[in-house]
């Protein structure tokens, strides 16, 4: 999906911190363009400075005038990121939580085998992050604002091969819910997107991801493979006032796939 020019910036004003830029294959690049072409300014940040040189571009490619390292696992560097949007922009409207993580030994054994570290991990990177980043976003976003996660429908269905992180996505979701009601009186809106299998650098650890990606696109309703646009396209829309009513959700992007048996 290629986005059309817009003439309206309807996002004007707006701006937003985007977690999870790997490369230009990352659903939260596809969220990074959308929001830029309404024209929303952003943060960007990337994981270290081995990944330093795949985001860069990218991120001058949206004009981002915050560009910092986070990694959600090394002290302090969450909080830096926060303090620095603070201190220049003093306000938030939308964040994008795209990152998750899973020992190898975690994501490739079963559920009933999991180590107490990879279980930790797992949900460390994939949900404790969330719930922190919505912690330090809520007193930024002083006249509302959304938060987006990803998740994926093997948090409700058991996908072979997507083990525990099923689990962590499932408590993800719940994690949604629960911080919805709680920000929901300060019109901080909550949602969880579901994309359809994505060839992306973290699916990549999955095995026999590509006989999912055939299954996929033979199986969903629209008969083809959703991209990283069209997930973009779906937040830039919630983040609009004309979804202010919408939260708690999650929303799928996929086709129509996570309808059929």
């Amino acid at each position: 999906m290629t986005l059309p020019p817009v003439k309206a910036k309807l996002l004007d004003g707006k701006r937003g911190l985007i977690v999870g830029i790997a490369n230009d294959r990352s659903i939260a690049w596809g969220c990074a363009r959308a929001f830029r072409a309404l024209g929303a300014e952003l943060a960007i940040t990337y994981l270290n400075e081995k990944a330093k040189p795949h985001v860069d571009p990218l991120a001058r490619e949206v004009e981002a005038p915050i560009f910092m390292p986070m990694d959600v696992m090394a002290d302090g560097q969450l909080e830096s990121v926060f303090d620095r949007i603070a201190a220049d922009w003093g306000k938030l409207d939308f964040l994008v939580h795209s990152i998750a993580f899973s020992t190898k030994d975690a994501l490739g054994g079963r559920v009933v085998d999991v180590p107490l570290q990879g279980f930790q991990a797992t949900m460390n990177v994939s949900v404790w992050s969330f719930l922190r980043m919505a912690h330090l976003a809520e007193p930024l976003m002083k006249d509302g604002g959304t938060l987006f996660t990803m998740t994926y429908y093997g948090s409700e269905k058991v996908v072979e091969n997507y083990n525990i992180m099923g689990v962590a996505k499932a408590a993800l979701e719940c994690a949604v819910r629960y911080v919805a009601a709680e920000l929901g009186p300060k019109g901080i809106r909550v949602h969880a997107i579901s994309p359809g299998p994505l060839a992306t650098r973290a699916a990549s650890g999955i095995p026999e991801f590509d006989e999912l990606l055939a299954k996929a696109k033979v199986k969903s309703p629209a008969r083809a493979l959703i991209d990283i646009d069209d997930v973009g396209a779906a937040c830039a829309f919630l983040s609009h006032d004309a979804a202010r009513l919408m939260t708690g959700q999650v929303l799928y992007v996929d086709g129509g796939y996570n309808i059929i048996d």
